[in-house]
């Protein structure tokens, strides 16, 4: 079964399927490397990662293409401040989010192009442009779009043409002037002296570059006229993936893409993330917390992506409590396993939660599925073959298609239970047997002031030091 997915475009859930019936081809739009991303950023490139790795997991394999927007207003303003060459200074914004994504558990794209080492396609894409008539040279040399020449604009945001002739805009760069249309956007940015030696030759002069531009162009250039699925932050519906759309359909004649996939808009402690408010947080600003990158990536996952998520530091907290959980019950399943083989990876006992995910990537509910497992399935009422089949199971939804990597917690397959504590915990077993609640309840009581958990099986119980 393919994975189902919300389409923006037509607004339906539909079935993901590569449409050369092999490789499923899918653009992603990547960061501006200007600064550290944030975990607003971040739940955007974690829940791509996760729609790779379950198209993956599935059985199809993948062609990941994410760019990289090296030149534009805030990274040249940025090199320019910092006394560094664009491209010196784009590299150690680069390098700084390549390492939050791997601390984060994020695959790399199979191909990551850059705006700046791709000028040469987009000038050739703004030279069919105009040869089309669907773009105009201003006076100053910069080239502008021409709204007009493509009537379908709009249809993915589902924006009225009336609203872009009363004035909506579609410019996301900050100056702009000689334009024909007051919706028209720059393909190409005459040079500025405030760009300083950022801009490059072309017919129309020197200059750079317009953002948009950038990501047709490389998709283009990396999957081809039409591919599979288009993704990125719901902030990008409009303008950006409308102009996409336009410019990208203008020089080709073909559709962009099959399939538009878009995640919602994080909030911090409810409210919107913002510098002022100081709720902008960077995985260096929650790690000098004391908070891990698995646990801010089990909070991107526990929430659909379709829906906000309100990102608090108490969800963090919990965060580590329900990864340590897992990582007890995959240590008591390994320990009742006892080095029995295991059977395939998808086993009966991991459906429930790969089935949710199957259906338009339901993080919370694949992630409460797990738990229902660890409630239902007491690894000392398992036989050692479903033990270990589960545990394979486990190990596979976890790490290989959630991108979870479970804490490295004692358990007790490892850690040798001191005589004390066994003989407390066995006392504790025959008051449970017995039937004696309250002596039961003290002595578990008692258990965990020494720093150890004890859980109950049908036929027996685990001892774990407490996290």
């Amino acid at each position: 079964m393919p994975l189902h997915l919300f389409d923006t475009l037509s607004r339906s859930i539909r079935p993901v399927v590569p449409l050369d019936g092999h490789t499923l081809r899918f653009y992603c739009c990547g960061p501006t490397v200007y600064g550290p991303a944030h975990i607003g950023n971040f739940r955007t490139f974690v829940m791509q990662d996760v729609f790779r790795r379950v198209v993956e997991g599935a059985g199809q394999p993948t062609r990941h293409v994410r760019n990289l927007t090296d030149v534009d207003d805030k990274t040249i303003r940025g090199a320019l401040a910092d006394g560094r060459s664009l491209h010196a200074f784009t590299a150690i914004w680069r390098d700084k989010f390549h390492a939050d994504c791997a601390a984060l558990g994020c695959l790399p794209p199979h191909v990551e192009p850059s705006a700046v080492d791709h000028i040469p396609q987009q000038i050739a894409m703004i030279g069919k442009l105009m040869a089309g008539g669907h773009a105009y040279a201003a006076e100053d040399g910069s080239v502008y779009f021409k709204l007009s020449s493509f009537p379908a604009y709009g249809r993915l945001s589902h924006l009225d043409s009336r609203e872009l002739r009363h004035g909506a805009t579609v410019a996301s760069d900050e100056y702009e002037s000689d334009k024909e249309g007051v919706a028209d956007f720059a393909l190409w940015k005459a040079r500025k002296p405030e760009d300083g030696d950022n801009h490059w030759p072309s017919p129309w002069g020197d200059g750079r570059p317009g953002w948009h531009l950038e990501c047709s162009a490389m998709a283009l250039e990396y999957l081809g006229e039409t591919f599979d699925l288009h993704s990125g932050g719901v902030d990008l519906v409009f303008p950006h993936h409308e102009n996409e759309i336009a410019q990208s359909e203008c020089c080709t004649g073909q559709p962009l893409c099959a399939h538009w996939f878009h995640i919602t808009h994080l909030l911090v402690d409810g409210r919107k993330m913002s510098k002022s408010l100081g709720n902008l947080y960077t995985l260096d600003q929650l790690a000098a917390m004391g908070h891990d990158a698995m646990a801010v990536r089990w909070v991107l996952l526990n929430g659909h992506y379709r829906q906000p998520l309100n990102f608090t530091l108490d969800n963090l907290a919990g965060a580590r409590s329900a990864l340590g959980k897992l990582a007890k019950f995959a240590a008591a399943l390994e320990a009742r396993a006892a080095g029995t083989p295991a059977a395939p990876r998808l086993t009966a006992a991991i459906h429930p939660a790969w089935d949710a995910l199957l259906d338009d990537l339901n993080g919370p509910k694949a992630l409460g599925q797990l738990f229902t497992l660890i409630s239902e399935s007491a690894p000392a009422s398992l036989s050692p073959a479903d033990a270990a089949d589960t545990l394979a199971g486990l190990r596979w939804l976890t790490g290989t298609v959630l991108g979870l990597t479970l804490p490295n917690l004692p358990d007790a397959a490892t850690t040798e239970v001191p005589p004390d504590i066994r003989a407390l915990a066995d006392r504790r077993w025959a008051a449970r047997t017995a039937k004696d609640w309250a002596a039961a309840d003290s002595l578990r009581a008692d258990l965990a002031a020494r720093g150890w958990s004890m859980k109950d099986g049908k036929e027996g119980y685990t001892l774990t030091p407490a996290p």
